[in-house]
């Protein structure tokens, strides 16, 4: 014991309470220890050095990387090969199928013809190279830094870029497929090495103009030429090459003849590829400045696509690659077995409804008659499951489907969406009055819509501009009033009333979806489809889910997943249901009367576009949302056109021709089941009577008093102020709520006869005005029966003529 006390005494009184460390650095500092060999002790590190690594750890680190990768890149050369051609060099076709398992469609055989290298001119492959591989020629066949920068851009939320050469991207058509796996991009890598050892670059390139996807179901350049141009690819304009070259960035997104909203893009991609060309030195700049973009020609489908079936064909290939759910280029490799949520049975509703009620009205002899399209969608609320849809007359005559085309205003179809944004924010108009359906607001003719700070210079003209005077909400609704709607808007507030389209199911990138008091008379062109989805959303009373149009997904057996369909409320409840509510009188007795065909309850809302360019009728019962569009467009420029004097009429609006049809559709649909009330919940107070406040007066017969509305058989000429009348005693609901006619007074007779076509209480009618004496005798322009001078057909023609 005492060797041992011996052995581990310190040397001095210091080292007692030194740690071992300590002592073999105090040993290291003095000198060897005895009996062995010493060595210097590097001090410990402490502080925030202890926070990174030495240069040792660094050199060591990178050099094990480096053998990875060397090691790596080895084995990965030695162990892929080049493959046999895949099945998308041979592709197959798509099957569709109802929701019941009917096949819908097969999309088709592919198109595609291979040409040598030789036979495609020197213009057509410099705009290629332009597009897609500028340095084709003299770079390696794996650009890594563009592999790199595409990868950061991705994971930094730039959006997905390429990063592959034209090699990489041949061997992806032609050896691989489109899945984008980390597993696929290294096969891809290490093909592309070997190819480009075993291949020239101009056989390279050949394949890969015969192998890459344009859109239209054309493979190859050839078939593109023809598709787009109906000409062989030796003659195409140095323009025409530069667009079939941007195709190969968004093949259908680029097609402007399939989707004429997306012509600002196409156009930036095909100055991109001129610009590049000049860049290069492949173009003259002169004969650049004087090229024009070539507008393709119309496409020429499949005959298997004839009728409706192309379109439905077009809108779940655009669902399923806008959803991400499948890319464009590998959907079009075929293979896949694609059931819908169409029904079958409401499929056949819808083109029975525009057969009878549009097409049958057409006629040779009429001029107007020829730039007639229709366009339809029909969504459950609930499941949010397209169901029908009415694309156009043929598809193989008519390529754009105008259920999803946005090019065309939605009119007085937007409306309602003001007033829902209104209830849901809880907003008062200019004077401090909350805004419900009673709420009155001043619908003269071209009145300049107020502001905070007073007059905001704009001044819309209402439909035939007519003057209202003061009339409430409700009224205003039913016969579509222009000036109160934009009043409101400026009230709600034009950034909360788009915000709530947008919720309700309106996309953001909407064109003319601009927040001012116009957004409430519809100059966005949304299209059928996004209109019918945020319909469906106030019908389910604001909970709002992306529609869907695909129930399954299949390939070689294998399911392949779908995105979650989540709902959410986007609206409060009490707001839905209090337009619902709204709505409900323009479909009993405003300007959607002819809805009431459908047989059961519903609401809606008429709307027309500016110059009358297109008929709206949107609607709903409680299980169904429909929407009909008839529009007008030149069958040989592609211009919109006006509808006077089509099918017949004088002007198509939307309670005509598309109501009717909206309600034939639906008896149809619906048929089968038993009607559903309404269950709603409305917002607290909403139908409480309001009196007129001091925003606005009436400037055409000073205030108005309930049920009463101001208007004159020539509503464009100012009339005599009067004293205000005496309210009228309260008479049944009815389709003329007529002015009050006194003995010999023209112009409230004519009123009361339901000129302007109002819902609500007729007036009392003592004298013998032009209408309003007569037809409508002692305020019995209701038009209960109709029996006692034909209250009901003036009202209704009234709502026609002046409610759009």
């Amino acid at each position: 014991m005492s060797d041992e006390h011996q052995t581990w005494a310190p040397r001095d009184p210091s080292a007692a309470s030194a740690s071992p460390g300590d002592d073999e650095g105090a040993q290291g500092a003095q000198g060897k220890a005895p009996g062995k060999k010493g060595r210097t002790k590097r001090p410990k590190r402490t502080g925030w050095r202890r926070l990174f690594p030495t240069w040792r750890m660094v050199l060591g680190s990178v050099l094990v990387a480096g053998l990875l990768l060397v090691g790596g890149f080895f084995a990965g050369y030695q162990l892929v090969d080049i493959p046999a051609a895949n099945a998308g060099a041979d592709a197959q076709s798509n099957v569709y199928f109802y929701k019941d398992g009917t096949v819908l469609a097969r999309d088709g055989e592919v198109n595609r013809e291979k040409v040598k290298l030789s036979q495609v001119p020197s213009n057509v492959q410099r705009a290629v190279l332009a597009a897609e591989d500028r340095d084709f020629y003299n770079q390696p066949a794996v650009d890594v830094r563009a592999m790199f920068r595409a990868g950061w851009n991705t994971v930094t939320g730039k959006g997905k870029q390429g990063g592959s050469t034209i090699t990489q991207q041949y061997v992806k058509n032609y050896y691989l497929g489109q899945e984008r796996t980390v597993v696929r991009k290294a096969k891809e890598f290490f093909i592309a090495i070997k190819l480009n050892r075993e291949q020239s670059k101009d056989q390279i390139f050949e394949g890969y103009l015969n192998t890459s996807y344009f859109g239209r179901n054309a493979y190859g350049i050839q078939a593109a030429a023809q598709a787009y141009y109906g000409k062989n690819v030796e003659d195409l304009t140095t323009a025409e090459a530069a667009y079939l070259a941007s195709l190969l960035n968004a093949p259908s997104a680029y097609d402007v003849v399939a989707h004429p909203d997306s012509k600002p893009a196409a156009l930036s991609r095909w100055n991109y590829v001129l610009d590049g060309m000049v860049k290069e030195g492949w173009l003259d700049s002169g004969e650049r400045s004087t090229t024009e973009f070539p507008v393709p020609g119309e496409a020429k489908p499949s005959t298997g696509l004839s009728g409706q079936r192309g379109y439905l064909v077009q809108a779940v290939e655009q669902y399923l690659t806008g959803n991400g759910i499948i890319d464009e280029k590998t959907l079009a490799t075929g293979g896949h077995r694609i059931t819908t949520t169409l029904d079958k049975k409401k499929q056949d509703a819808f083109v029975a409804a525009v057969k009878n009620n549009v097409m049958k009205k057409r006629s040779d002899d009429r001029e107007p008659d020829k730039n007639v399209r229709v366009g339809g969608a029909s969504i459950v609320p609930e499941t949010g499951e397209v169901v029908a849809m009415y694309g156009g007359i043929d598809y193989t005559q008519q390529y754009v489907n105008n259920a999803t085309r946005r090019d065309y205003q939605v009119g007085s179809t937007f409306k309602p969406f003001v007033f829902t944004s209104a209830i849901a924010n809880d907003s008062t108009t200019q004077d401090g009055r909350r805004i419900t359906p009673e709420t009155y607001y001043d619908g003269t003719n071209k009145r300049t819509v107020q502001g905070p700070q007073g007059s905001t210079g704009y001044d819309p003209a209402n439909e035939d501009d007519v003057d209202y005077g003061q009339i409430t909400v409700r009224t205003a609704t039913d016969k579509s009033v222009n000036a109160v709607y934009a009043q409101m808007a400026q009230d709600v507030g034009p950034e909360k009333v788009r915000d709530t389209a947008v919720a309700l199911g309106i996309p953001k990138t909407t064109p003319d979806l601009t927040a001012s008091p116009s957004i409430a008379l519809g100059p966005a062109t949304a299209s059928v489809l996004d209109l019918t989805e945020a319909y469906a959303t106030l019908a389910n009373h604001g909970r709002h889910g992306p529609y869907t149009l695909v129930d399954k997904v299949t390939k070689d057996g294998t399911e392949i997943e779908l995105p979650d369909r989540k709902t959410e409320q986007a609206i409060t409840r009490e707001a839905a249901d209090t337009t619902t509510a709204l709505l409900r009188s323009v479909v009993e007795g405003g300007t959607g009367s002819a809805a009431q065909a459908a047989g059961r309850p519903a609401v809606g809302k008429t709307g027309t576009a500016e110059e009358d360019k297109a008929a709206w009728f949107a609607g709903y019962t409680p299980d169904l949302a429909t929407v009909v569009a008839v529009m007008g467009q030149d069958p040989d420029s592609g211009t919109q056109t006006p509808l006077y004097g089509a099918l017949g009429l004088d002007r198509v609006n939307g309670g005509g021709v598309p109501a009717e049809t909206w309600a034939a559709y639906t008896e149809a649909a619906l048929r089968s089941s038993p009607a559903q009330e309404f269950d709603l919940r409305t917002a607290p107070g909403s139908d409480d009577p309001q009196e007129p406040g001091e925003e606005g007066t009436d400037t055409i017969d000073g205030p108005d008093t309930p049920g009463d509305t101001d208007s004159s058989s020539t509503p464009s000429t100012p009339t005599t102020p009067s004293a205000p009348t005496t309210p009228a005693t309260p008479a049944p609901p009815g389709n003329g709520d007529g002015g009050t006619g006194t003995t010999g007074d023209a112009t409230g007779g004519t009123d009361g006869g339901g000129a302007t076509g109002d819902t609500g209480d007729g007036g009392t009618g003592t004298g013998t005005g032009t209408e309003g004496g007569t037809d409508g005798d002692n305020g019995d322009s209701d038009g209960d029966t109709g029996a006692l001078g034909g209250g009901l057909i003036e009202g209704v023609r009234g709502a026609r003529e002046q409610g759009e």
